[in-house]
């Protein structure tokens, strides 16, 4: 397979209601699209960080340029590309995961579609749909919290997150817990926002019967959040501190985890997630596969490999409208409150034509024409 054309799309796509972390608060899905065409076939994928480098590093601006100038030319002169080459040769670029993952996604998507063979069949997935669980972001009063779980219950989700930050921790989180109980599936995501000084104010979500708290201290500090599980008795699970499998089997080793997220966007591809899976899985280690509110493009992969048989916790990956009132894709509908995974080659997915042109904001060619 040879790289002949890779044209960026860059798009903008309303959510449906503001999405609040402790990063900041997002309105509109703002990325780009990468779509690449060979001598075989063609793929797509979507590059899952935001224009600002407030969750992670990486940012779309600087994205583009770290694909045009150094990934995109150095794949291009591969002879026979294969996803499985993408690695090797981006590797003296230091980081930039995310785009390299963006580059690695297109090229397998492309490579797949050439065999006819679902992401799914390769990845090695064992089941055909997946348990949908729900991110619930920081709201304006516990009251609306409240109204925003019921809703997602009533519509199927079989687990709530709720994002937390200081300030905006235990009460909402024993609100929900009267309102709908013991047995539902619960967790928090604290996308870094305490210290380990605030181990003492954590230990207070012992108390609710919570399935994990994500990422609680700042990213890499994996001593932290060691030092951290041994004061707290509900889980640890790290997401923004695995950037591969090397730091997940470190991780475990520490127990500075005992729940692993897996995000293939951040870990530079679903081959290197499907190794930290096997990592996680080796170790019985819980995974599951958190979501960067995707469009349909990401969604699909995040699917496929949702359905690995070590993913045993139901992710994030939501159905199309809790995000969007219009996908660039045909929508992903909760049922049962699972979703399909897809079964068409490749990502099993493309964009609709008129829903891609109305939400794109440009084009750029990074190779070809």
């Amino acid at each position: 397979m040879k790289l002949e054309r890779v044209e960026l799309v860059q798009v903008a796509i309303p959510l449906v209601t503001p999405f609040r972390t402790s990063f900041g608060t997002m309105t509109t899905k703002d990325t780009f699209l990468l779509h690449v065409v060979t001598d075989t076939a063609e793929g797509w994928s979507e590059f899952a960080a935001d224009p600002e480098p407030l969750y992670c590093s990486e940012f779309v601006a600087g994205a583009e340029i770290v694909l045009r100038d150094f990934l995109v030319p150095r794949v291009a002169a591969l002879r026979d590309l294969t996803a499985a080459a993408v690695g090797p040769a981006t590797a003296k670029v230091k980081g930039h995961e995310l785009a390299k993952a963006t580059l690695e996604t297109a090229v397998l998507d492309a490579e797949l579609r050439t065999y006819g063979m679902p992401l799914s069949v390769f990845l090695g997935s064992v089941r055909d749909r997946v348990p949908a669980g729900v991110s619930v972001g920081i709201k304006d009063s516990v009251g609306e919290l409240l109204d925003d779980v019921e809703r997602y219950l009533a519509e199927g989700y079989v687990r709530i997150k709720l994002k937390i930050e200081p300030g905006w921790d235990i009460e909402p989180v024993r609100a929900v817990r009267r309102r709908f109980g013991d047995a539902l599936p619960l967790q928090v995501d604290a996308n870094t926002a305490y210290g380990l000084a605030d181990a003492e104010h954590l230990r207070r979500l012992d108390e609710f019967g919570l399935l994990l708290i994500e990422e609680p201290l700042e990213e890499d500090n994996l001593h932290g959040h060691a030092r951290l599980q041994r004061r707290i008795a509900t889980p640890v699970c790290l997401d923004e501190s695995l950037h591969g499998a090397r730091d997940t089997a470190a991780a475990i080793a520490m127990d500075a985890c005992r729940v692993v997220n897996v995000k293939p966007a951040r870990v530079g591809g679903y081959l290197e997630a499907r190794r930290i899976h096997d990592v996680a899985r080796a170790h019985g280690v819980p995974v599951w596969c958190g979501g960067m509110l995707e469009t349909g493009i990401g969604r699909a992969p995040n699917l496929a490999l949702a359905a690995l048989p070590g993913f045993t916790l139901p992710g994030d990956t939501s159905a199309s409208g809790r995000y969007f009132a219009e996908d660039i894709t045909e929508p992903f509908v909760l049922e049962d409150g699972h979703l399909p995974v897809p079964t068409g080659p490749g990502i099993g997915i493309e964009p609709l034509p008129d829903a891609l042109r109305r939400f794109t904001r440009g084009r750029r060619e990074l190779l070809g024409r």
